[in-house]
């Protein structure tokens, strides 16, 4: 059965450009309209606002500007310094960082800037693993931070799906890691920052927090912030954060000659004078009191979209959320990750399939699916829209990813998305 088209029913990005290149005009158009039409669940993706992409698209973006402010390589630096300055004023206000790094061109090079500032080649760092909910940069052996560093990686307690502080003390005793790393890119849970800090301070190692995924909640107050307790915290600055794609590094005064100097000249030249405009946009977005309502809303999202999965009777890793994103593990149901993915994006709803915890399937096709609130929360969804998210998936796997069923829900998650305007 046919499926709804998704056409570029909206107007051309740019006149300039559909002269220019209008092959790549009606892409981006395309583009616009997916974006527009279907139920984006995601969990590292979000709607910036108007005023970040137009300072991604500024004039700083033909400026080149190796160095700092007040410490350039070239001249004509006098706006760009105060750019800078400013988007650093404002992740300080908004984090209580001591000092920020806003340089790097995105999460993975922050992270491995922070390897390059306190560690030599082969020296120990403790981290979470891939498959349990980490990210590459934590030391997987695919990752370049897993082939020059002597990576052990901590999991999560076989019963509860948690993190076992006193299981991540006893690696830490064992290995005495420099570097200490806590963060995640599929873990629906807070974690005990304070918890890390004392097995940090036991072992004598550095804290590091990568809050990449959850900086928007953060920011918002409806996550415990990292900042009081890592010497070092990375973040990008898009996902719940809702700024350009971009990143930036967080630590204590006593550290930031070591970071400055890993991010530049260490592993890149001249920043993106444009993304750093728009991250300045997005953290004076993140100052407003309406953000605080959304980060709170991304949470209370989260969890009713849970909540309904386990009543369809999927089983949810941990049993639940307390952040953004809630991860599913599938395996009850007799179907994997990708094909249901593949088939929820037939039907308007965009997710992603993920690894979950001790999977016997591999990665490019794993048990889980990965499901996140920010992009549709920005768009105004609440919890009953996303209780309906999960009477659609529960339909289509009850289904056996039945065409005609997928037809139908396509339709009506088109109607339900039209009704929420993208920014």
């Amino acid at each position: 059965m046919n499926h709804p088209v998704f056409t570029p029913s909206v107007s051309i990005p740019s006149a300039r450009l559909a002269e220019t290149d209008p092959e790549l005009s009606c892409l981006l158009a395309a583009e616009t309209a997916r974006q527009r039409d279907k139920i984006r669940l995601i969990a590292s993706e979000n709607y910036a606002s108007a005023a970040v992409r137009e300072a991604c698209s500024s004039h700083l973006t033909n400026q080149y500007s190796e160095g700092y402010p007040g410490a350039r390589y070239y001249e004509g630096q006098q706006i760009v310094d105060q750019v800078e300055r400013l988007a650093i004023a404002r992740a300080k206000e908004l984090f209580g960082a001591e000092h920020v790094n806003v340089q790097p061109y995105s999460g993975s090079p922050a992270n491995l800037a922070v390897y390059l500032a306190f560690l030599k080649p082969g020296e120990t760092v403790l981290a979470m693993r891939l498959a349990h909910g980490g990210h590459l940069t934590h030391g997987s052996k695919v990752s370049i931070t897993g082939k020059h560093w002597n990576v052990v990686q901590y999991g999560l307690d076989p019963e509860t799906k948690r993190l076992d502080y006193d299981a991540i003390r006893a690696l830490a005793l064992e290995h005495r890691p420099k570097l200490l790393i806590a963060g995640h890119s599929a873990y629906p849970r807070q974690i005990d920052f304070a918890a890390f800090r004392a097995i940090a301070d036991e072992v004598g190692s550095l804290l590091m927090v990568d809050m990449a995924h959850f900086a928007g909640l953060v920011a918002a107050g409806a996550h415990p912030s990292p900042v009081p307790f890592a010497d070092v915290v990375t973040t990008t600055t898009h996902k719940s954060l809702r700024g350009p794609r971009g990143a930036m590094i967080l630590c204590r005064a006593e550290h930031a000659a070591k970071i400055d100097k890993a991010v530049f000249p260490g592993l890149q030249g001249g920043p993106h004078n444009a993304i750093t405009a728009a991250i300045a946009v997005a953290l004076k977005e993140a100052l407003q009191p309406d953000f605080a309502e959304y980060g709170r809303q991304c949470v209370a999202n989260a969890r009713a979209l849970a909540e309904r999965l386990i009543e369809h009777g999927f089983d949810i890793v941990t049993g639940g959320t307390d952040n953004h994103l809630v991860l599913v593990d599938l395996r009850s149901k007799g179907i994997a990750g990708k094909p249901l993915a593949a088939a929820l994006d037939r039907a308007g709803l965009v997710a992603n399939y993920n690894s979950v915890p001790w999977d016997d399937r591999p990665p490019q096709d794993p048990s889980g699916l990965r499901l996140g609130t920010p992009s549709m929360t920005t768009r105004g969804f609440r919890e009953g829209e996303f209780r309906q998210v999960a009477d659609w998936i529960a339909g289509i796997v009850a289904s056996g990813l039945d065409e005609d069923v997928i037809a139908r829900i396509s339709a009506e998650a088109l109607a339900l998305a039209s009704s929420f305007p993208m920014p």
